[in-house]
């Protein structure tokens, strides 16, 4: 069997994805994935964390039904298709672990260990990290080769790119695999390299963070800063209310990483985000950021303090 065979064959057989994490992006990753038509099992170590992200999930469905993105047909189905439980046996016949944790290498690895005990043998281990290093998670494996970086991008039921990112070891029929998963979700896929930040998160933190500078430095107001963006150069959204989607102890952890990965002083985080973390403002997730978020209905709306 030559290797177009052996791909192929892999890309036939993988069926079901479990998702490991159901924050934020888990079950954003979750959603997508059923709706692709795989079979998903969403696992959490915390109840009422998985409780949370299925709720999500049946809202961003209803809000699509609202918009008329969704029928009410593909919203029963894609509900059909994710099965929740806090416990890692049951996903031991997953084709495709997507972990959805928090950046913290120790943890990353910790699941990644975890997984390969349950886990079939030629079953391929994606993390979500958006900065950490792909080649440093796997050396917490027994098979480097099917480790890969699978970076989706906030809201993922709605924003259509997906980093995939190749380790040192990791092998063609892997990134080949995880970039047909990605397309039958929808989305489109691009291949980089496994350097800190990887393409998107190295740009768009760039962004965030000199924007929180300015914001510091008292050049304009949040919202003009972001319009700056939105309207001068076509982004969707602006840095600072990404950064308070995306949660500022998020941002601060990868900024923190890439600051002394790449020893550049683009990348030291600001005096002002060190403080709205310490004090708790951590964005729409704690109802306050750069904007308040008074509630989900208003999200869109969200206005200074």
């Amino acid at each position: 069997m030559d290797q177009t065979e052996t791909c192929a064959s892999a890309l036939r057989a993988l069926d079901t994805i479990a998702v490991l994490g159901a924050g934020t992006m888990g079950h954003g990753i979750a959603q997508v994935a059923a709706r692709a038509g795989y079979q998903v099992i969403l696992r959490d170590v915390e109840r009422e964390a998985l409780s949370r992200g299925l709720r999500s999930i049946e809202r961003n469905l209803a809000k699509g039904i609202e918009r008329g993105k969704v029928t009410e047909e593909e919203k029963d189905l894609i509900l059909q298709g994710i099965r929740g439980t806090t416990q890692l046996e049951e996903t031991i016949r997953a084709d495709l672990f997507i972990e959805a944790a928090p950046e913290v290498m120790e943890l990353k690895q910790k699941i990644l260990r975890e997984v390969e005990q349950h886990a079939r043998a030629d079953a391929i281990f994606a993390t979500n990290t958006s900065s950490l290093s792909i080649t440093e998670i796997a050396v917490a494996s027994a098979h480097p080769q099917r480790v890969v970086g699978m970076h989706f991008f906030n809201p993922v039921h709605i924003m259509r790119l997906v980093e995939i990112v190749r380790g040192r070891e990791t092998s063609d029929e892997t990134v080949e695999t995880v970039s047909h998963v990605a397309r039958r979700m929808k989305k489109e896929p691009i291949i980089v390299k496994d350097v800190p930040g990887f393409a998107s998160s190295r740009l768009g933190v760039a962004l965030g963070l000199e924007a929180m500078r300015m914001l510091e430095q008292g050049v304009a107001s949040a919202r003009d800063i972001d319009t700056a963006m939105e309207l001068g150069y076509n982004h969707p959204m602006g840095p600072l209310r990404l950064t308070d989607l995306v949660g500022l102890d998020v941002r601060l952890r990868i900024a923190e990483y890439l600051h002394g990965a790449l020893r550049s002083e683009t990348f030291r985080p600001p005096e002002i985000l060190r403080r709205m973390v310490n004090e708790g403002r951590l964005g729409k997730k704690s109802g306050e950021g750069f904007y308040k978020w008074e509630d989900e209905a208003e999200a869109r709306n969200a206005h200074l303090k």
